[in-house]
């Protein structure tokens, strides 16, 4: 019983101390995207416990593995990642417990969120498929397939074509792909003339989705093989064209001749080729199979034109082609028959080379010639012509003239090949006398002989020869003068006369007459037949009695020779009746209806002859609408019956009536004419107004202003608008205020009066009356007075309506904000509108929707982002909002009321405003790197820019500003090993029209021994939030000091610091690469020799760096150098005379530190052996300075007549005294400084024995002066300098006053430090 006593306290205790459970607060369903991270915050359990005990919270179920909870916080992040395709929906419990009670426990579910993760995944591969090359243009050829497991966009798969192979230009359009992946025949295939296999490179790509927040898209390719199938589309060929033969003129039959051939060039179809000869032939025949041609008829050299026969063959196909059609080719065969001396010469009468030799021989010609023609002149209208078919000699033959009169003639040529025009030449010609030869004729006999053929060997030809006689006689006529007659107006071809005639009594041409009309001007009236001599009219219409009645001309008669005899021609002309009667004047009569009388005379002439009835002339009216209203008598006065009624007249004619009167003269033939009389009939006031009704009934709405009621129409039978003008008015009655009328003119005496609502004054149909009875009144006044009236009723009922019009609230609507990338069917407004009418409908229309992006109107990219609804909510209809492409759309937009009956149903147009925020959903985008960059190490100082690199941001704002970072420096070394290095370069960013550029800049000191290239990554990130990034790759290759080359110039280093420009154009020019200098130095140092330094020569060490960042050695610079004559010209005209490699070794530390530790030991090593050597030296200097002394004393005894005269002894004093070379440190006056007894004067000499043995020094040169100015530090108190020391610098000083004369003298100077002065 224990146990029982415990459970009952702990009841007891529980109920006694009221503690509750916890009670969880938060959602129970959250949202989780596929692409969340592993440890990412995704939700927090939030519980809530009223006795504040410490809660612990926790998460179970079978699907709990997913998440990781905090017990203290609930704080709960993703465990493991989540496959939306695999799992959509995770069902977990939430467990909170505070200890004192059961634990709580609440379901949760989390729904995975689809993210673009998927790629397009092609089925089915691979592609492969065979395509006829007949295929026409935009069949499909196959279908691919590619699925997308994603949903939404990221699932939506669409195919484009990226490659075609083979590659280019054309294939690239070969082919299309639809949207559902049918790819498509885009131009035509070719199996001969293009590419029998194709290739075509497919990409799959996704609508695009999210993926960690930035959209992505995902794409697949795949490859479909298309092999292009041959079909029967293309005719035969022939090979070996062109196609000639040869064969001899009468072989025997079935010589064969040549042979064609052709071959299918559909090459996968190779059919059988037949032959055959086109059109109709004797001579050849054509094996059908082999395309061998051989003899079948006789051939006959001269009966084939052009000595060859031109044959069509055509080869054909055994089976049709592919449009069932006969597949062949046709080409031209060209046989020559060669030949044979088988003919005789004959003679043709023929033009040559116009002659018909086909036609049969001709053996009679005829010819003329003049009688006494001179001789060698040839016989006329003889044309003959000698011919032979034979060719070469076998057509050569020989011409001869026989007969009784051959001797009179001469045959020219002698001799002809082939063919030939002969012409027969007169060679006596006092035998050709006209008047002795009876028959006027002379015949003789041609032969032409072929001598190299002993039978059948000559042709003969009979010549007749006619004589002509010569002119002598001119034409004569019988009279002097002829008088002709002729009538007016006489048709062309009339005849004048016929009867006059020349006579010639010479024959032939000689005695034929042609006959003229003089002068020139007469044959426009006349003409004459030239062969007969009849006198014919020419234009009769120019023959006027009236203008000229007579003309005069001169008949002339010419031979065929030219010789002419005249008469004179008087012709007359007869007068006919051929003018009608001319009415003058115009008649135009105005008179008042229903008063006056019309009395009008009519006005005519005649011209032609007043003694004749052809000027006779009577007066008649011609029948018409009006003529029986009026009569006319013989004198040609026209009356009117009585007075004329304006509106019996038809309205069209507007009161003119018009009366034609005819006027004919008595002539034969009659002649007449016609004439108008216009009679204006004015209109006269005489009828009243009449309404078509007398009772009008209208009605109107209410609440409208100035609209028209209705109308009302009267008319009016006058005919002129000041008789027939209507006006309207309304009688003055209970609200006839309300109205207005206005008279309108519908047509000519027809009138409407429009009655309209006063535009003050809107009716009610509630608060006023709602019918009015008006009387309307139409007048008509002629201003005389006399005022014509007619009266009708018009009832007008008042209608009620739903009159108003809706609008929207506010006006103008409130701009609405929102962000771009909303998701689908949100809800982003709801717009209001009222309408004053209790009874009405009111639906939102859309009217437009316009696109702006930076105030600049951008068509219609945002027409469907947004969707308004009837009932006025505006929600997003489009995943595709985007600021970058549209910041601004403006929907104009009304409301209208369905239950509207009068007036607009619709609110004015308003314009709403949505403005698009931008989000930051666009990463910086670099432009493409296509520049090589290069950094020489040891020319690169800290902040030299090395590389640039820019990006652009299509965000706005602080979104679109960027900054560059380097994420990493590799150095990638010749041998392919990697150095991560940290610290070498820094970026900067600039910022230049929203471009951004990032310089890439040296940040410390590069190593100039490492060779290679550094590969930097580059990181551009933008200021949005959360900000987004990315990041590009360079190479900035190394140029080491081994590639560092010197140029020689014999210039000195100012010349060419001041050439360096067109020096660095002649090397870039030559190298085609980039020269960078590293140093300049002149050869004046101590390196260089003594020549060097005399010529001014120097030394400029330069880079010579390729646009791909490599470095050439100094063997290439040379040979470039040399291969470029211009740019070796410049160069050497810049002074350049040596290019070599640089020593550029560098020591190692070690080596460093021991050439310094070397470099210390030997400078004081050199030190002690300065001191020891100076030491020494001022000893010696001291006895030799006593020895000197001494020597000077025992000298001083001698005078100098005694001394020694000549040349002094090198290496002794003046005086040939024993002693040693009184070589002194300073000068020294014994008697001064020693105390010695005075000297003469020149005792103070020189102690110096070099005075007059100086190297070098100049032979007329005067003596070097020792004494030198007080101011000289180098002076003893004395004032005398040094001896040797003096010397030697007044040594030096000549040689700087000559260097030029040194350079200059190249001849003469020597570059040996040996003989140097100053070595010495």
């Amino acid at each position: 019983m224990a146990w029982l006593t415990w459970i009952l306290f702990f009841m007891f205790h529980t109920s006694a101390s009221g503690n509750t459970a916890p009670q969880f607060t938060m959602n129970t369903t959250f949202s989780l995207p596929e692409d969340t991270p592993i440890g990412a915050w995704l939700f927090k359990l939030v519980a809530v416990d009223a006795d504040k005990d410490e809660l612990t919270y926790g998460m179970t179920g079978t699907e709990a593995y997913y998440f990781s909870v905090s017990s203290d916080t609930g704080n709960v992040t993703l465990k493991q990642t989540v496959d939306y395709e695999k799992t959509k929906l995770i069902r977990v419990e939430a467990t909170v417990d505070d200890h004192n009670n059961n634990q709580v426990v609440k379901k949760l579910t989390i729904m995975v969120k689809d993210r673009n993760d998927n790629l397009p995944i092609f089925i089915n591969e691979p592609y492969m498929t065979d395509v006829l090359e007949n295929t026409a243009i935009g069949s499909s050829i196959y279908t691919v397939l590619a699925k997308d497991e994603d949903t939404g966009s990221a699932g939506q798969v669409s195919y484009t074509i990226e490659e075609v192979i083979p590659n280019n230009e054309t294939n690239y359009h070969l082919f299309y792909i639809m949207f559902n992946g049918t790819v498509v025949l885009n131009s035509s295939l070719s199996y001969n003339n293009k590419s029998t296999f194709y290739r075509i490179k497919i990409r799959a790509r996704d609508g695009g989705g999210l993926w960690d927040g930035v959209t992505v898209y995902q794409s697949n390719t795949a490859y479909l093989s298309v092999t292009v199938v041959d079909v029967a589309d293309l005719d035969p060929q022939f090979l070996g064209e062109p196609y000639i033969g040869s064969v001899p003129e009468n072989c025997p039959l079935g010589t064969p001749v040549l042979t064609v051939l052709a071959i299918d060039r559909d090459k996968e179809v190779n059919d059988i080729i037949y032959y055959n000869i086109v059109g109709a032939t004797s001579m050849f025949t054509i094996n059908n199979i082999s395309g061998v041609i051989t003899v079948s008829g006789n051939l006959d050299h001269e009966g084939i034109p052009g000595e060859e026969v031109q044959l069509q063959v055509v080869a054909r196909e055994k089976g049709l082609n592919i449009y069932q059609q006969v597949a062949q080719v046709s080409t031209t065969v060209i046989i020559q028959v060669t030949d044979l001396n088988d003919n005789t010469p004959q003679f043709y009468s023929c033009e040559y080379p116009a002659c018909n030799f086909s036609d049969s021989p001709v053996s009679n010609f005829s010819g003329q010639i003049e009688e006494h023609a001179s001789p060698r002149t040839p016989v006329t209208s003889l044309s003959i012509v000698a011919y032979d078919p034979d060719k070469g000699s076998n057509g050569t033959f020989k011409l001869s003239l026989h007969g009784p009169d051959a001797f009179a003639f001469s045959v020219t040529p002698q001799q002809i090949v082939n063919v030939g025009a002969v012409q027969v030449l007169v060679s006596n010609s006092s035998v050709l006398d006209y008047e002795k030869i009876p028959d006027h004729s002379v015949t003789i006999e041609i032969v032409a002989n072929d001598t190299r053929k002993t039978s059948d060997c000559c042709s003969f030809a009979r010549i007749t020869i006619r004589l002509l006689d010569i002119n002598d006689h001119r034409p004569e006529f019988n009279q002097s003068e002829y008088k002709l007659y002729v009538q007016e107006e006489s048709p062309p071809g009339t005849i004048v006369s016929s009867d006059i005639k020349a006579t010639d009594p010479d024959s032939g041409i000689y005695g034929e007459l042609t006959y003229h009309l003089l002068p020139d001007s007469i044959r426009s009236t006349f003409i004459v037949n030239a062969t007969s001599g009849t006198v014919l009219v020419a234009n009769g219409s120019k023959l006027d009695w009236g203008i000229r009645p007579v003309y005069y001309a001169t008949l002339q008669a010419v031979d065929g020779d030219g010789l002419s005899g005249t008469t004179q021609l008087v012709i007359s002309v007869d007068d006919i009746n051929n003018n009608p009667p001319i009415a003058t004047g115009s008649y135009n009569v105005f008179i008042t209806e229903g008063q006056d009388i019309v009395d009008v005379q009519i006005q005519a002439t005649d011209n032609d002859d007043p003694e004749t009835n052809n000027s006779c002339l009577c007066f008649e009216i011609v029948p018409g609408n009006f003529s029986s209203n009026f009569t006319i008598d013989n004198t040609g006065v026209l009356r009117s019956r009585g007075p004329l009624d304006r509106e019996a007249i038809p309205k069209e004619l507007e009161g003119k009536v018009v009366v034609t009167v005819l006027v004919h003269d008595l002539g034969i033939p009659q002649l007449n004419t016609t004439v108008n009389v216009n009679i204006n009939v004015e209109d006269k006031n005489d009828n009243v107004p009449r309404f078509n009704s007398s009772l009008y009934v209208f009605s109107v709405q209410e609440g409208l202003q100035g609209i028209s009621v209705g109308n009302v129409e009267a008319t009016d039978a006058d005919q002129t608008e000041i008789n027939f003008r209507i006006s309207f008015h309304i009688e003055s009655s209970a609200g006839s205020n309300n109205f207005l009328i206005h008279s309108a003119k519908l047509r000519d005496g027809w009138y409407q009066g429009n009655l309209r609502l006063d535009p003050d004054i809107a009716l009610d149909y509630d608060r006023q009356q709602n019918l009015f009875n008006l009387t309307v009144e139409a007048e008509n006044s002629d201003f005389g007075g006399t005022v014509d009236i007619a009266t009708a009723l018009v009832q007008v009922h008042v209608l009620d309506v739903n009159d108003e019009s809706p609008a929207i609230v506010p006006s103008p609507p409130n701009d609405i904000r929102v962000l771009e990338n909303l998701p689908l069917h949100e809800w982003v407004a709801t717009l209001q509108a009222t309408d004053i009418d209790t009874n009405h409908s009111l639906l939102f229309q859309e009217l437009a929707v316009t696109c702006f992006h930076g105030s600049v109107n951008v068509g219609n990219v945002c027409i469907n982002w947004f969707l308004l609804e009837p009932n006025g909510s505006l929600v997003v209809n489009s995943l595709e909002i985007d600021y970058e492409v549209c910041d601004l759309a403006e929907l104009k937009l009304r409301v209208k009321d369905e239950f509207t009956d009068v007036g607009d149903p619709y609110s004015r147009n308003e314009t709403l405003r949505i403005i698009i925020g931008d989000v930051n959903d666009n990463a910086p985008m670099f432009a493409s790197i296509n520049k090589t960059f290069v950094v020489i190490p040891e020319l690169s100082v800290v902040d030299l820019q090395v590389a640039v690199v820019s990006a652009t941001d299509d965000d706005s704002g602080v979104n679109r500003m960027i900054t560059f970072a380097i994420s990493s420096v590799v150095f990638i070394s010749g041998s392919g090993s990697n150095q991560i290095l940290e610290n070498i370069f820094k970026v900067t960013t600039m910022a230049e029209n929203n471009i951004y550029i990032g310089s890439i800049q040296v940040a410390s000191n590069l190593d100039s021994s490492l060779k290679g290239q550094y590969q930097l990554t580059v990181e551009a990130k933008d200021d949005g939030i959360p900000p987004l990034s990315s990041s590009a790759s360079l190479d900035i290759f190394t140029v080491d000091k081994s590639y560092r080359i010197g140029l020689q110039f014999d210039k000195t280093l100012q010349e060419v610091q001041a050439n360096l420009d067109k020096i660095k154009v002649a090397l870039s020019m030559a190298t085609k690469s980039t020269i960078h200098v590293a140093t300049m130095k002149s050869l004046g140092d101590s390196s260089a020799s003594k020549s060097d330094r005399a010529n001014g020569k120097m030394v400029m060490e330069a880079y010579f760096v390729l646009s791909n960042g490599t470095a050439l050695t100094y063997e290439t610079v040379i040979t470039l150098i040399q291969t470029n004559t211009e740019a070796l010209g410049q160069l050497l005209s810049l002074g350049l005379s040596i290019i070599g490699p640089v020593d550029v070794t560098e020591p190692s530390k070690e080596k460093e530190l021991f050439i310094i530790i070397s470099s210390l030991a030997g400078a004081v090593l050199l030190i002690l052996l300065i001191m020891i050597v100076t030491l020494v030296n001022i000893r010696k200097s001291y006895e030799r300075k006593l020895k000197a002394l001494t020597a000077l004393k025992v000298a001083s005894k001698f005078s100098a007549s005694a001394a020694q005269q000549g040349p002094a002894i090198p290496g002794t004093n003046k005086y040939n005294a024993e002693g040693a070379n009184p070589v002194l440190g300073f000068s020294l006056d014994p008697c001064t400084q020693l105390d010695f007894e005075d000297t003469t004067s020149y005792d103070a000499v020189s102690l110096n024995s070099l005075d007059e043995n100086a190297v070098d020094a100049a032979v007329n040169s005067s003596d070097t002066p020792l004494k030198l100015g007080r101011a000289d530090p180098r002076l003893r108190e004395n004032g005398w300098a040094e001896p040797l020391k003096a010397a030697l610098e007044h040594h030096t000083h000549d040689l700087e006053d000559k260097p030029q004369l040194l350079l200059h003298q190249n001849s003469l100077y020597f570059d040996n430090p040996a003989l140097d002065t100053t070595d010495l």
